[in-house]
């Protein structure tokens, strides 16, 4: 008689572990993979959402970056409202976070009121944001009116838009990785900082040996999640500019979207995004890459 091989109870438990895992991995090759891999494609031919799309090889990547400066200058500017998003982002969360760590009366109320614009929708910060920068009857008006002053264009005027832009996302996104950061603070153990004391160290001491190197993995967290979002910025700026004025505010998401959705370029548009893709991807692994050593 031939003798039946039984199975181990591991191998029903991985048959059992993949299969409630399939429909998780489906979801993220229909929405995900597919997506990325089919814009891949699109953006080496001529697409103008009706038709079939013709090849053109890598035409579209040569007009990009040679016959097309908008591109450049929208790279360029979302290169700028990145770093001068960030730096100050991560520094003003990072102090809160270190402020909200200390025993203090009305921590949590404190902590709910700096993180309450981040549950607020793009769409509704953009409009609040909308009636403070107003030069007409905004909070920006009232408040040069008291000085004697006409309100500031801040999003008419070219030299200003951006920074406008960027005020708003700090004010919006700041309290996301307060958050982070504080989660990473409650990490440390007080071991640490109660052999410090008994060493003498002072309070700036503790911090630069002790809190920032143990932070380290946190702060990585921050920095690549904070510069991708950078990166993707779209709704303020198509709500409150719509890339203007004068193309001070196009962003290269922005560039995408026109192409795409308004002038019919789908493959150009497309190439566009694999770029921002490319982009990312890029500094995510140089981040991982300088902060590897530090982290682990």
């Amino acid at each position: 008689m031939l003798r039946v091989r039984r199975r181990s109870p591991v191998f029903y438990q991985n048959v059992w572990g993949f299969a409630f895992a399939v429909p998780a991995l489906l979801l993220l090759i229909v929405f995900s993979v597919y997506p990325v891999l089919n814009a891949l494609y699109i953006g080496f031919t001529s697409w103008s959402l009706s038709g079939t799309p013709e090849f053109i090889g890598l035409d579209n990547y040569i007009t990009m970056f040679v016959r097309d400066p908008e591109f450049l200058r929208s790279l360029r500017t979302t290169a700028i409202y990145a770093v001068g998003l960030n730096p100050i982002m991560w520094a003003i969360a990072l102090a809160l976070a270190l402020l909200f760590n200390q025993e203090m009366r009305m921590r949590g109320v404190f902590r709910t009121i700096f993180f309450t614009p981040v549950v607020v929708s793009w769409v509704v910060a953009s409009m609040v944001w909308y009636l403070i920068f107003h030069r007409s009857f905004g909070l920006n008006a009232h408040i040069m009116r008291f000085f004697g002053q006409p309100g500031i264009k801040l999003l008419e005027d070219s030299q200003y838009a951006l920074l406008a832009i960027i005020v708003l996302s700090l004010w919006k996104s700041m309290g996301y990785y307060m958050v982070l950061f504080l989660a990473g603070l409650q990490n440390i153990s007080r071991v640490f900082y109660e052999a410090a004391d008994v060493d003498g160290a002072n309070s700036w001491q503790r911090f630069w040996h002790i809190t920032l190197p143990l932070l380290m993995p946190a702060t990585l967290f921050v920095m690549v999640i904070s510069i991708i979002n950078s990166f993707q910025v779209f709704t303020p700026i198509y709500l409150l500019t719509r890339g203007g004025p004068h193309g001070a505010t196009r962003v290269l998401p922005m560039l995408i979207y026109e192409n795409a959705f308004l002038f019919l370029k789908m493959g150009y548009a497309s190439a566009m995004a694999m770029i921002l893709f490319v982009i990312l991807m890029a500094l995510t692994l140089l981040q991982l890459r300088v902060f590897r050593s530090d982290v682990g």
